[in-house]
């Protein structure tokens, strides 16, 4: 048979069996390499975290970009804990009803694309390349500008909060659904002109960069609220309301407040999930089942389902056929996800007390263990002491250990306050998550004929390594 017979094609490709397959595992394996180039180099600025309070930088490529932030409604949340999951229910319901979406959400489990999503789905790595190599230009002719002057590079975070509104531009989408990364007022994400403001519970996190009270922090969210807005407020401590209400008075925007104009009027647990009555401002949905634990979860999707009700209708009732199927499809990775059984293994993203309360109320809830050991680890700029109090009364013992990053807390540091916490007896150590989980899982079922457990949290880095080593991701 000549070579004509047996075909050719590229990289040699002879038509045997399986060719195909293996060009396309290789052109995948070639674009992922890419864009983990790309996610390295843009990591080499500095962190979220190192903030110089300014949007010029942002504004300034995005000026150049031809302003792509404004090319699309937008619905911009902050709060302390809460954001992802609701940006993700907003944007199901969003798209429930055939609009055409984008969500910029942080930080990512596994890879860097879930961060910039279009209709529902990560940008593809080749995308994340190509939209990368479109600002890259006008990015470094910011950074030599504001070196010049005497200030920094873009921040990764600014990097990638760019590089999101360029690709929802691109797309292009409707409707964007945009997660602060850090604060709101200086936060890279507030050069939107966001139509909806959604503020979850402020709770305290981030002192360093926030303030030390509750009224400086929700000082700093607040900014999010834009001119003639619609403010959707989470429940708030009673300073904390009277600050983000009376930034809202100052832009003219319109209130609406959980307790006040909106409400979670029924709540009862169900299998996989909850049963929820919510009471909107066009309508009250009954029955909406909701496959997510805990009454947090609860309240996040009562302040997504009246986001889209401002948005869409201006407060009037959305289609309850519409919301029941966004609702029901909804999920949030590393939320008290469950990702093993045999014994039951958890895995939630709780990084600050508040969060953890929420953690531990739904658990006890939603689950009947008999026995559950706690893998443990912090990052070093968080309250480790808070954390493992409020895990104290739910976990018969811990199991500290570091997640993989350079602001991980150093095991023998968090052992201490672990000790501090829940008495010797009730501590284990382990450097690596590996070695942590399978002693966890070995101590829970060691004392437990059933109902033993594994809970995994203190950190989304460290709940997103043990998702990847448990097959999660």
């Amino acid at each position: 048979m000549s070579a004509a017979q047996r075909g050719s094609g590229p990289s040699g490709y002879s038509g045997e069996p399986g060719g195909a397959e293996h060009l396309r595992r290789e052109a995948e394996a070639a674009a992922r390499s890419a864009a983990d180039e790309v996610y390295a180099a843009i990591l080499e600025r500095a962190p979220e975290n190192d903030i110089e309070p300014s949007l010029d930088r942002v504004r300034e490529v995005c000026e150049l970009l031809g302003d792509p932030q404004h090319a699309f409604r937008t619905v911009h949340i902050t709060g302390t804990n809460g954001k992802t999951s609701t940006a993700r229910m907003v944007e199901r319901l969003l798209r429930e009803h055939g609009l055409r979406t984008g969500r910029f959400t942080s930080p990512h489990l596994t890879r860097v694309t879930e961060r910039i999503t279009v209709d529902g789905e990560p940008i593809s790595d080749e995308r994340f390349v190509e939209v990368w190599q479109d600002v890259a230009p006008y990015v470094h002719m910011v950074d030599t500008r504001s070196l010049e002057r005497g200030g920094p590079r873009l921040s990764f975070f600014e990097v990638f909060t760019v590089m999101a509104f360029a690709a929802f531009a691109d797309a292009p989408v409707e409707v964007a659904v945009v997660e602060v990364g850090l604060g709101g007022t200086w936060d890279a994400t507030n050069v939107v002109d966001g139509e909806v403001a959604v503020i979850t519970t402020v709770a305290h996190d981030h002192e360093r960069y926030l303030g030390d009270t509750l009224v400086e922090i929700a000082s700093e969210k607040s900014g999010i609220i834009k001119d003639g807005a619609t403010a959707v407020l989470a429940a708030q401590d009673e300073d904390v309301e009277g600050v983000l209400l009376q930034a809202a008075a100052e832009r003219g925007a319109r209130v609406l407040r959980e307790g006040v104009d909106i409400e979670v009027v029924d709540r009862q647990v169900a299998v996989g999930g909850q049963l929820l009555t919510l009471r909107g401002t066009g309508a009250v949905y009954q029955d909406v089942f909701l496959p997510m634990y805990g009454e947090h979860q609860a309240h996040n999707a009562l302040l997504a389902l009246v986001a889209v009700e401002s948005l869409l209708t201006g407060g009037a009732a959305l289609g309850g056929e519409v919301v029941e199927a966004a609702f029901a499809d909804m999920s949030s990775p590393g939320r008290l996800e469950v990702v093993r059984t045999s014994p039951t293994i958890l895995v939630d993203a709780a990084h600050n007390p508040a969060g953890v309360a929420a953690l531990v109320s739904a658990v006890e809830e939603a689950f009947e263990f008999t026995r559950l050991v706690g893998v443990v680890g912090v990052m070093a700029d968080k309250d480790p002491e808070g954390i493992l109090a409020g895990l104290e009364p739910l976990l018969a013992e811990v199991v500290v250990t570091r997640a993989a990053s350079a602001r991980a807390l150093d095991v023998p540091d968090l052992a201490e306050v672990a000790v501090d916490v829940f008495g010797e007896d009730r501590v284990h150590v382990a450097e690596r998550l590996d070695d942590a989980i399978a002693l966890a899982s070995n101590r829970a079922e060691s004392e437990a004929q059933y109902g033993a457990g594994v809970l995994i949290t203190g950190s989304v880095v460290l709940v997103a390594q043990a998702r990847t080593l448990l097959g999660r991701a």
